[in-house]
């Protein structure tokens, strides 16, 4: 039996397929190669379409013995999400209404989704909970909500069971060297200041350093690419063992500030980066933090990389090695 990974070429669809080919998994891909990577993937069977494609998903389904999904495929970038709201509920929810009528038509009754913080929107409180209010400031926050609230609605009428992961910021790179992160374009503050350090860019901006936080720039919670992908894998097994539909926060509990990330960056990199202070950007909280006791206590899981020096030390050793991303 295979498991299936939805946009399994991306960032931290490739970083979970490897770990599951680490487990000894069979793993089929599907992607559409739009935004990932064909040499991010380290093995493993893959359809290169779109889940909107109801053929190719057919297709796939009968010609794989798929046990369970894990849904990673959906456009992620917030200010996109503000500009074209139209792209982000068709390649998001209805790319998922597709999927799991896919699923129920093959019989799979299991699925693990990549879901986000953006859900909670502006928080109540820090750290943040599964049981928080969900109120989404952005369309992107708004599609993943959607997609929850389907699956569930999908296990209480056709029984197929899900985990929903909202995670903070994934970071860094696997221990192998061979697969990182390449975004085009690049959103995330790490990679971003690591393009700084190799010249790659003249400065890095930072929106803000007027928060109420301790060195006036936001706070975030950094959770390593490896730990995210450990966290599917055992999402998976959690529905093989039977158990019920639930929503898990994964975070590694520790904020550290823009300014803090910077100059971890500098100490790693042993390099100048430049920084440039800009005006605060609409909808930016000054604190994203996030409680991952559930998930600790629930999938018995522990992140290995917490502090933010191996973290930035993972990606750097990526993008040293490989400046141009995949080559493309």
């Amino acid at each position: 039996m295979a498991i299936l990974v939805t946009g399994g070429a991306g960032y931290i669809g490739s970083h979970t397929v490897a770990e599951l080919l680490e487990r000894g998994e069979e793993v089929v891909v599907i992607d559409n190669l739009l935004t990932g990577h064909r040499e991010a993937l380290l093995g493993g069977k893959l359809y290169e379409g779109d889940l909107r494609d109801k053929v190719t998903l057919a297709k796939l389904f009968s010609e794989n013995k798929i046990d369970a999904v894990i849904h990673f495929a959906a456009s992620s970038l917030v200010g996109e999400s503000m500009k074209d709201p139209v792209k982000y509920y068709d390649n998001n929810v209805y790319g998922t209404q597709c999927l799991l009528e896919a699923m129920q038509q093959a019989g799979v009754d299991k699925i693990v989704f990549s879901s986000t913080a953006a859900t909670y929107g502006e928080p109540e409180k820090v750290p943040i909970e599964e049981t928080d209010r969900t109120e989404p400031a952005n369309v992107y926050g708004e599609t993943k909500l959607t997609m929850e609230r389907m699956m569930a609605w999908f296990d209480k009428v056709l029984g197929i069971k899900y985990v929903a992961l909202r995670y903070f910021n994934a970071a860094g790179a696997h221990s192998s060297g061979k697969i990182g992160e390449d975004h085009r374009p690049e959103s995330h503050l790490i990679p971003l200041v690591l393009q700084t350090a190799l010249k790659q860019r003249e400065s890095i901006a930072v929106f803000g350093d007027d928060y109420p936080t301790e060195d006036g720039t936001c706070v975030r919670d950094y959770i390593h690419v490896s730990d995210l992908a450990d966290a599917h894998v055992r999402a998976v097994n959690y529905l093989r063992d039977g158990n019920a539909s639930n929503v898990f926060n994964l975070g590694n509990g520790l904020g550290f500030s823009v300014k803090q990330v910077i100059e971890t960056a500098k100490k790693v990199t042993g390099l100048d980066i430049p920084v440039v202070i800009q005006e605060r950007r609409a909808g930016d909280p000054a604190v994203l933090v996030a409680s991952s006791a559930k998930a600790r206590s629930v999938l018995g899981w522990n992140p290995q990389h917490a502090e933010v020096e191996g973290i930035i030390q993972s990606a750097w050793n990526w993008h040293s090695a490989n400046p141009q991303g995949y080559g493309e």
